[in-house]
């Protein structure tokens, strides 16, 4: 086998694994037996949470240039998409809940909820809204590339932290074998975007 069908099979292989990744635990809660007899509402609700924990892996693998055959433009462009996708994700996820549950999420927003997960979540969802309101007014509030670089770098790793403890607290939509692994994952690829983008450029 020459090089290039070498590349070109590392290629297939990267993308199949990403799908895999975020689509096994997506159709595993589809078919989780804890959904049956739900408001339909409650539903929607908590696989707006899932989209956005496989969002979380979708976000350093695009910053870290980890998934191929994108350019960097491009990888940027997604991520801002990505990123705009994320926040909907939440909001759809908080509301949803809102609807079905206003008391047990007011407890959460105030941090006064007796399950820790609800404060994980919480944490995570204003990071995240944190992030978004610094990616639209940063030309506005005149942030140095370096500033900007820095924070987002801390948020994400709140935002990272906040939802895997919140997702692996919960029992719930998400199966709980695949829900680990792309918990892993999400740490994982978080890890290694930081540490890279720590690096010093490479000499040409």
């Amino acid at each position: 086998m020459d090089s290039k069908a070498i590349s070109s099979a590392r290629v297939v292989a990267i993308w199949i694994a990403f799908a895999t990744a975020i689509g096994v635990p997506i159709i595993a809660a589809a078919v989780s037996p804890l959904i049956a007899w739900r408001e339909p509402i409650y539903i929607m609700a908590g696989f707006a949470g899932v989209v956005a924990l496989a969002l979380l892996l979708v976000q350093p693998m695009l910053i870290g240039g980890y998934l191929p055959g994108i350019s960097v433009h491009g990888r940027r462009r997604v991520h801002r998409v990505v990123g705009g996708a994320l926040v909907a994700a939440i909001a759809v996820h908080v509301v949803g809940l809102w609807i079905t549950s206003p008391p047990d999420v007011i407890d959460a927003l105030l941090f006064v909820a007796p399950t820790p997960f609800s404060v994980w979540g919480v944490i995570a969802m204003w990071a995240v809204f944190a992030v978004a309101v610094l990616a639209a007014f940063r030309k506005r509030l005149r942030l140095r590339l370096r500033t900007w670089r820095t924070g987002h770098k801390v948020l994400a790793v709140v935002i990272v932290v906040g939802s895997v403890v919140h997702s692996v607290l919960i029992i719930g939509t998400m199966e709980t074998v695949s829900k680990a692994i792309l918990c892993g994952l999400v740490v994982i690829a978080t890890i290694k975007v930081l540490v890279d983008t720590r690096m010093p450029a490479p000499p040409t």
